[in-house]
């Protein structure tokens, strides 16, 4: 295979720009994680926030009964999805994933985590999916100048007695 030779200002340009491109992907693939150097055990991290919403209006938008889905079988779990809207200053209190998997994808705005097992508070931006999964007890909260719109989805537990369980 042939070998191009660039200029030596043309071959630092394209250096230049494939560092550049290579630090963009690593940090979008980062985006809205803890960093690894700020994780730490759960209940080592951020502590507990709010106990009640504020300023959240929380949709349900569409639940499926997973026991009724032939190829899943899964008895006790509802796979829900919401929207949840916070306004300025809102808050979506401290709670629990220990039994209750689940995905936001943050439509528009930007909210910061709370998390057990996080030393830093986590900045969630438009575009950002957050994992919540065993191990994670969080609270978020738009310290931001506009609202925030997040979607949510999770394996609902039927026992809960509140459909707008965050």
């Amino acid at each position: 295979m042939p070998t191009l030779s660039l200029p030596p200002r043309l071959r630092r340009a394209a250096q230049a720009s494939l560092i550049a491109a290579v630090a963009i992907v690593t940090a979008s693939a980062h985006a809205g994680e803890c960093p690894a150097a700020n994780r730490v055990a759960d209940g080592k991290g951020q502590q507990p926030g709010a106990t009640q919403p504020s300023g959240v209006t929380d949709t349900v938008r569409a639940v499926t009964d997973l026991s009724k889905e032939p190829n899943a079988h899964v008895d006790g779990r509802h796979f829900r999805l919401r929207e949840l809207v916070l306004q300025p200053g809102g808050v979506v209190p401290w709670h629990s994933h220990g039994n209750r998997p689940a995905m936001i994808y943050v439509v528009s705005g930007e909210v910061v985590e709370y998390a057990s097992n996080c030393a830093v508070p986590i900045v969630h931006r438009a575009g950002d999916v957050a994992p919540e999964k065993f191990g994670t007890s969080h609270w978020w909260k738009n310290t931001g100048g506009s609202t925030a719109t997040l979607i949510s989805v999770d394996l609902f537990p039927v026992e809960a007695t509140d459909a707008h369980t965050m």
